[in-house]
């Protein structure tokens, strides 16, 4: 049966690229205009129907009748009608492409984007060729992990951008404070992250904004890093080999 499916999908996935090949320019535009005019209508059906909810985009997907919508950082189909929704990862088989992740990816990016640099700790090197962003806890092991391979990040001119998502209680909570009050953050954090003691401050923080970042990202547990193309990578990956892997790109 999985089988089935499977077969069946690829060959939704076929035939409306090899029927959209073969059309004539004017009849592929006049196919583009209707799929427009459908995400239109069905995006108002959503409206009425679901007046509290901000519909973000409705998209046409490569199957014919099969829209993308995304509301805040879900991401689903639909048909016109909304009658039917599917909530999964949308992949041409041929391609490997995922559609699903490809707006995932532009959502994650947003939402960083709207948290700004000023509202993270950020280790920058000389000259920068990559960066990743780094949702991480003072305490976590391998979060303190991958912070003792900052060096080599540096040297690999790769910029970290750090969220903090303190995952502790109040006391972790504070720590995390003390660090972001800190004149020298950086050097402060050096040391909480090896378990030293440090001064406990207060002030005004991004912290509220950075934890609801992380979850809205959908992370439940750190570290978590965010590719500069918006993929998100759970858990802790050796700096060599993510440093190697963003060189690929």
């Amino acid at each position: 049966m999985k089988f089935f499916s499977i077969c069946f999908l690829a060959v939704s996935l076929i035939l409306p690229t090899q029927a959209f090949s073969a059309m004539s320019s004017s009849d592929a535009s006049s196919l583009q205009a209707a799929a427009s005019s459908d995400a239109d209508t069905l995006k108002k059906t959503l409206e009425k129907r679901r007046p509290g909810i901000k519909i973000d985009t409705v998209l046409a997907t490569p199957i014919a009748g099969l829209f993308q919508v995304v509301v805040g950082t879900q991401v689903v189909y639909m048909d016109v009608d909304a009658h039917y929704m599917l909530d999964g990862d949308m992949v041409n088989l041929l391609t490997a492409k995922n559609y699903s992740e490809d707006a995932k990816s532009k959502i994650r990016l947003s939402l960083l984007d709207d948290l700004g640099d000023k509202n993270m700790l950020i280790y920058r090197p000389k000259k920068v060729e990559h960066k990743i962003t780094v949702i991480t806890d003072i305490d976590c092991p391998y979060c303190r992990r991958l912070h003792n391979e900052m060096d080599e990040y540096m040297a690999s001119n790769v910029e970290v951008r750090y969220i903090f998502m303190p995952l502790k209680g109040g006391n972790d909570r504070k720590k995390t404070e003390s660090v972001w009050c800190a004149k020298d953050r950086k050097t402060t954090l050096n040391m909480a992250k090896a378990g030293d003691d440090i001064e406990a401050l207060t002030c005004d923080n991004p912290l509220a904004a950075q934890m609801e970042v992380a979850r809205k990202l959908g992370v439940r547990g750190t570290p978590a890093i965010v590719l500069e193309t918006g993929e998100m990578l759970p858990g802790y990956i050796p700096a060599k080999k993510l440093v190697a892997e963003l060189r690929k790109r």
